[in-house]
């Protein structure tokens, strides 16, 4: 073969090889790129601390403008008001059942959600002052609903508090008006968490029917039309059911609290009123 012919073969399966490897690595580059675009709640939902015996709760309180109207079973005085008013006597149960089982923790987060979420107290062991001061200094409520907006920011912190028992308690007066759809949320975090974070949901001045997606996910969705009704179910869902069950899931007490008879009042076997 001659020496130019050669010479312009040698060329031609350069310029292949050339093609080859700029196609291989495009490639590669294309599929870290995908992989970088893929959603991240796939995956398994993982403790961004070391966990121990206790239980952290997420608040999550409807901030949105209806709650500045009062119920419509009567009365003058604003939802988010009664509401305020029911969290801190019902959270208030909180110091007892701690003394009662000392060595349990029992954290509690504050987030208020409206267009948008924000955290008001961050996820920490029960603080009875810190709590009744920061919804006495609320806003008044205006703007949309992000329930599903609210229940994923609070479940990402749940999962750097340092307790196994992980709960979000939502109160809402309203379906979901801004951002992500709460039902599409709930299935997504039972998914990730394998069930270990719970969900409890109190419909106030709203039929719960709207809400049918928590018992879907093996929550517990109560309705309630006016002040009593609303305390009587965040009694029910945070004593009854978040402060009961914490103490009872397989976690193992310190021996000295084993006793059931330390469990507080008769009232945690108590089961959800629809």
């Amino acid at each position: 073969m001659a020496p130019g012919r050669n010479r312009l073969v040698r060329i031609v399966v350069v310029l292949v090889v050339v093609a080859v490897l700029a196609r291989r690595n495009r490639g590669s580059r294309e599929a870290e790129r995908v992989d970088a675009e893929l959603p991240a709640d796939s995956a398994r939902y993982a403790a961004q601390v070391q966990e121990g015996l206790g239980a952290s709760v997420a608040i999550l309180l409807d901030q949105s403008g209806s709650m500045e109207d009062p119920p419509a079973s009567g009365g003058k005085r604003p939802k988010y008001l009664l509401a305020r008013e029911a969290l801190t006597k019902v959270l208030a149960q909180t110091d007892s059942f701690v003394a009662r089982q000392p060595g349990f923790t029992v954290n509690v987060g504050l987030y208020t959600f409206d267009s948008d979420v924000l955290t008001v107290l961050p996820i920490a062991p029960y603080d009875r002052a810190g709590l009744e001061r920061a919804l006495a200094q609320l806003p008044v409520p205006d703007g949309n609903t992000a329930i599903g907006r609210a229940m994923e920011r609070a479940t990402a912190d749940l999962y750097r508090a340092g307790t196994i028992r992980k709960y979000l308690l939502v109160v809402t007066d309203g379906e979901n008006t801004a951002g992500r759809d709460p039902g599409e949320v709930a299935r997504e975090i039972a998914r990730r968490s394998e069930g270990a974070v719970r969900l409890f949901l109190v419909a106030f001045d709203v039929d719960a029917e709207k809400f049918a997606f928590v018992p879907a996910v093996r929550g517990t969705v109560i309705e309630a039309r006016d002040a009593v009704a609303l305390r009587a179910g965040l009694d029910t869902l945070y004593r009854g059911r978040i402060l009961a069950e914490a103490v009872d899931a397989g976690e193992t007490l310190p021996a000295s609290n084993a006793d059931s008879s330390n469990r507080p009042g008769a009232a945690p076997t108590t089961s959800p009123k629809r």
